[in-house]
């Protein structure tokens, strides 16, 4: 007769099988499927993705932490838009942005705290009211004086605006002049919000204590492994939460897949822990003091589109723009209406502001 142990071994040999075998035919479709993705014609393919870059200045923060600052566009234009980005991104992200509007504006791009090319600071220093303070540093070195500056935020670049709105009132009217938010709330953020709704209770539970020990360095190494060795699965899943029209270029979703894994886990397990506890709600009545525009992805798997419609009616005079069938990385799925709404936000902004009369 058969001892216990060995056929509890041979149990133990055959359920590896499976969920080798599992893993395998999970590997093998998911190469499939990005392998047909990529077959189809991309007009996209030659864009040069993340080579587009500015004259470069480094801000310090009021914490000493070096913030990266890159400036496109004529030094002599009438306003200054800075672009502020999102969670786990880098200024790259702005492809479009800087590419298409230098012309008309001087742009500021900035890469946040432990993202891009900027330094990471403290753990605890991962806040989204320090990113505001970081905001106001980067507004007084590259758009010093009187020059009146459009904030332009998504999602987590958003919220820093906001943040920047309640610790310095002062700015909006006078220095602020107009502000445009993309794919971005003011509170009650639910980074869980992709995941199917059975599931997100436990995802709750789980992700703080996980991420607080990977935010802390002990389990980051093991984490970060992961991340590069799984090239098919995170296009995937790029493709799936940031994105909503399934023919989305390859070369885009390639293109923000890259940004996401070079952002060190540490930092995207903080900010997570930092995006929890975001409210920055007080804000919107100041953000009110001038002309703002809402920018809604209407598939938006992280922030919903009914939430950007409760920022917009929460922004006293707030315009609200919906774009169908987009995602949450709508900047780069809809470059061009997003462009244009910011042109529209910049010109109205614009005529609305005296200019400052000349001593000379």
């Amino acid at each position: 007769m058969p001892s216990w142990r060995r056929i509890t071994g041979i149990a133990g040999l055959a359920a590896g099988a499976a969920v080798a075998a599992g893993a395998g035919a999970v590997i093998a479709a998911e190469r499939v499927a990005v392998g047909r993705l990529r077959l189809r014609h991309d007009p996209e393919a030659d864009e040069p993705f993340g080579q587009l870059h500015g004259r470069s200045l480094t801000v310090l923060a009021d914490d000493g932490v070096p913030l990266h600052v890159e400036i496109n566009g004529p030094d002599d234009a009438p306003v200054t838009i800075v672009f502020c980005h999102g969670y786990a991104l880098s200024q790259n992200v702005w492809h479009y942005q800087r590419r298409d509007l230098a012309g008309a504006a001087r742009l500021v791009f900035w890469d946040q705290r432990g993202h891009g090319r900027s330094g990471q600071g403290s753990q605890e220093h991962c806040t989204i009211p320090r990113l505001g303070q970081d905001l106001h540093a980067v507004l007084l070195a590259a758009a010093p004086g009187d020059t009146p500056v459009v904030l332009v935020g998504h999602s987590m670049g958003g919220m820093t605006i906001m943040a920047l709105a309640r610790q310095y009132p002062d700015l909006f009217g006078t220095k602020v002049i107009g502000a445009v938010l993309i794919s971005t709330i003011a509170g009650g953020v639910d980074p869980t919000i992709w995941i199917p709704m059975l599931l997100r209770p436990i995802a709750r539970q789980a992700a703080p204590p996980v991420l607080r020990g990977v935010s802390a360095g002990i389990w980051a190494p093991l984490v970060e492994r992961g991340r590069q060795a799984s090239g098919d699965l995170a296009f995937l899943a790029a493709r799936y939460v940031a994105f909503g029209d399934p023919s989305v270029s390859p070369a885009v979703v390639d293109f923000l897949e890259r940004i996401i894994r070079a952002t060190p886990v540490g930092v995207v397990a903080a900010f997570y822990l930092a995006l929890l506890r975001h409210d920055e709600r007080a804000a919107l009545s100041v953000l009110g003091r001038v002309p703002v525009t809402v920018i809604a992805a209407e598939r938006d798997r992280l922030v919903s589109l009914s939430a950007s419609e409760e920022l917009a009616e929460q922004i006293p005079g707030a315009e609200l723009v919906p774009v169908p069938g987009t995602g949450h990385a709508v900047i780069l799925e809809r470059p061009l209406l997003v462009n244009n709404v910011i042109s529209k936000l910049v010109a109205r902004s614009v005529a609305g502001t005296p200019r400052p009369t000349s001593t000379t």
